[in-house]
């Protein structure tokens, strides 16, 4: 017999992305749940993996990454943000961005430590903090403006407050923190120990003329976080799994002494490519444009039902209220529009702790234009 175990995870069951996307897949429904494009990368980006494969680069590459792939994170970063990052001491190639998360909180936060999280934040960050030993503290983000509450913040501050993780361009609510809310911020931190972790998969997502406010931007800020971010958002390559941390060199050194007992190292041929195709900046500098006309000929369509938008500021997503549509809760509600309409989304209660019901479900529109069309057609029928 198998002998009986206690779970690490007792809480944690199968994700709701994998159920919607099943669901989708049941019932012949248009998936605009889960956050993956259905489009193809650059083909270049494909052809450069291809050359690095027939060049030989097929062994291990060093521990901490392709040296050529942290030096052009770097590059990116000043030219971004203006602020440099060491590409020997202090960038870290990831198995995606999920991966770096949890290996930031398992090097840096212990158990008995406090964690902040914005609720509605992304499922993994519970988990991972959980499996630190540590507690993660649930901070709601304003209601319906997603703008972080400094106020509830500082209150749910204590000495054993290790980290606060935050989201910006925001899963789910494609809200986009500004200089200000970065200052605010820095102001909380201040004169205090904790860290930040600071989730920025979504940093070239940013629409109508904003900027995306890195941690990296700020010196105070920059000081005391690490950053995440993602080849596999950024590049439309998801199911590569290839992401990077950036953090100062003493952060850096605990983040790779679990790194590399963790994944080691990442996928070589893809870093060689990467680091290849960042020397050109088009492609990410373009992403913005790239995503914004597909967000305004999703709302454009969408302005047409009964569903009451929310701003989308940046990221891939769309919120939406229902309320004037049904009287369901989010998921069954979600699960309704993906058997009977035919398009799939994701109830905003699946990203809060509480599960807390506002009748608001998530799309996403990382998407091809006639995938989105033939989503709009089916749901002009609410």
């Amino acid at each position: 017999m198998t002998p009986s175990i206690d779970s690490r995870l007792p809480q944690v069951g199968t994700t709701i992305f994998t159920v919607m996307s099943a669901l989708a897949t049941q019932h012949g429904a248009v998936n605009l749940g889960q956050g993956f494009p259905d489009f193809d990368c650059d083909p270049v980006l494909v052809d450069a993996v291809t050359a690095a494969m027939r060049a030989g680069h097929n062994q291990y590459p060093p521990m901490a990454g392709v040296p050529a792939l942290r030096e052009a994170v770097a590059a990116k970063i000043e030219r971004l943000y203006g602020h440099r990052y060491d590409p020997g001491t202090e960038v870290t190639i990831t198995a995606g961005a999920t991966q770096a998360i949890l290996t930031t909180i398992l090097a840096l936060v212990h158990p008995g430590d406090d964690v902040i999280v914005l609720d509605p934040c992304y499922d993994s960050y519970e988990p991972n903090i959980v499996l630190a030993g540590a507690r993660a503290v649930h901070v709601p983000l304003t209601a319906r403006t997603f703008r972080p509450d400094f106020e509830a913040i500082r209150r749910a501050m204590t000495p054993r407050t290790r980290a606060i993780l935050v989201n910006t361009p925001h899963n789910p609510s494609a809200s986009v923190w500004t200089a200000g809310d970065m200052a605010e911020l820095a102001a909380v931190v201040r004169n205090t120990g904790v860290l930040v972790i600071a989730d920025e998969v979504y940093e070239h997502m940013v629409f109508d003329g904003q900027q995306h406010e890195s941690v990296s931007r700020h010196p105070e800020l920059a000081a005391r976080s690490v950053v995440v971010s993602s080849f596999g958002k950024t590049f439309h390559v998801t199911g590569w799994k290839v992401g990077y941390v950036a953090a100062p060199a003493a952060l850096s050194a605990e983040f790779r002494k679990v790194h590399q007992f963790n994944v080691f190292t990442v996928n070589t041929p893809m870093q060689h490519a990467l680091a290849q195709y960042l020397a050109d900046p088009a492609p990410y500098l373009g992403l913005p444009a790239f995503y914004q006309r597909k967000r305004d000929l999703f709302r454009a369509g969408l302005a047409r039902t009964r569903l009451t938008l929310l701003p989308s500021q940046g990221s891939y997503f769309q919120c939406v209220d229902y309320s004037a549509a049904s009287d369901l809760p989010e998921e069954a509600f979600c699960r309704w529009l993906t058997t009977e309409v035919g398009v799939a989304a994701i109830p905003l209660a699946a990203f809060y702790a509480d599960g807390r019901d506002q009748r608001l479900a998530r799309f996403c529109f990382a998407k091809r234009d006639e995938t989105l069309q033939l989503a709009l057609d089916r749901l002009a029928a609410l």
